[in-house]
């Protein structure tokens, strides 16, 4: 049965094991829409191409006017981008080989749809501090400290990667100032051992050392979209200027995560070499208000590779969980 739209679970979490691995409702884009298996479907939405529709380079739109400035964090300052508004704020968390300028796509979208958009660059990435070394703080405790500055009371944190993991990490400490979680291609930082035993081996002797594109994009995306690709190394060779190893907040357990109350979305691509649908579906397993949607032919970076399924699926989620 094919719509555009995902599925939504909620109810107690599973156990990890065959139920973890098999038992949550998946949502999967069949060429830009999607194609949901499991229990219970939203109704479909505009703006999502037809399922037969083929995979194309997707250009980057012109971006909206943004105030730029940076905000003082503990030893160290952060850059920062605010499209201002008066709608419901969202703020885009990068992957580890991004910065505040991996938004391109989403930035003017949003925007134009209301809402009030923001990014920054966490320690050691474009523009922003390294800090010292013996005073790195936390990236959720940077985070804080941003919306802060920024006046912001609510909002949604919408995290790739390595943004997914920090998105997580708030939404432990600080649950009562998200509207919504949504992660996509996470590791999240879990410390349940099976479940780290898993992801090493998701990760071979030599993986970290290949080439970033063929780690972080889809076949399909490097095929088709040579000139895209280079966009988003380009993106990627100015992102880290200083390695910085910030810790987590929390050591969260699947028993931390299981008694979150935020609405959570998880966006996956199905070509992701670093977490795979089945990760996303441990994870669903673990979360009480979740609905999950798979991306085809889309590696780690789903916002980048697929724009044209990852923004009008995150529209209609943040309209149902901005008030």
């Amino acid at each position: 049965m094919t719509t555009n739209d995902s599925v939504r679970r909620t109810g107690k979490a599973a156990d990890i094991g065959r139920r973890g691995l098999l038992g949550s409702a998946t949502a999967l884009a069949v060429g830009g829409a999607v194609l949901a298996t499991g229990a219970g479907t939203a109704a479909a939405g505009a703006g999502v191409p037809r399922p037969d529709s083929p995979l194309k380079p997707i250009p980057v739109p012109p971006q909206v006017p943004a105030a730029s400035g940076y905000v003082q964090v503990p030893g160290a300052r952060l850059w920062y981008w605010d499209t201002g508004g008066r709608g419901a704020p969202v703020i885009f968390l990068h992957p580890a080989t991004g910065s505040a300028e991996s938004w391109p796509y989403q930035q003017p979208y949003f925007a134009k749809a209301g809402y009030r958009v923001i990014s920054y660059s966490r320690r050691g990435h474009y523009r922003s501090d390294a800090g010292s070394k013996d005073e790195t703080g936390t990236g959720s405790g940077d985070l804080h400290a941003l919306v802060g500055h920024l006046g912001v009371r609510r909002f949604h944190a919408v995290g790739v990667a390595a943004g997914g993991g920090l998105a997580l990490d708030y939404a432990l400490s600080h649950p009562d100032r998200l509207h919504s979680l949504v992660i996509s291609g996470s590791l999240t930082g879990v410390t349940d051992q099976a479940y780290r035993d898993m992801l090493s081996r998701l990760r071979p002797h030599g993986f970290d050392e290949m080439p970033p594109d063929f780690i972080e994009l889809g076949p399909s995306y490097r095929a088709i979209d040579p000139a895209g690709v280079q966009r988003w190394l380009d993106i990627h060779h100015r992102a880290v200027h200083t390695e910085v190893s910030q810790p987590n907040a929390n050591s969260p357990a699947w028993a931390d995560v299981e008694r979150l109350r935020v609405p959570t979305l998880l966006l996956w691509g199905d070509g992701d070499l670093y977490s795979p649908p089945t990760v996303q579906r441990i994870m669903a397993g673990h979360l009480r208000d979740v609905e999950t949607v798979v991306a085809n032919e889309c590696g780690h970076q789903p916002h980048w590779e697929r724009s044209d399924v990852y923004n009008p699926v995150l529209r209609r989620w943040l309209g149902k969980h901005s008030r």
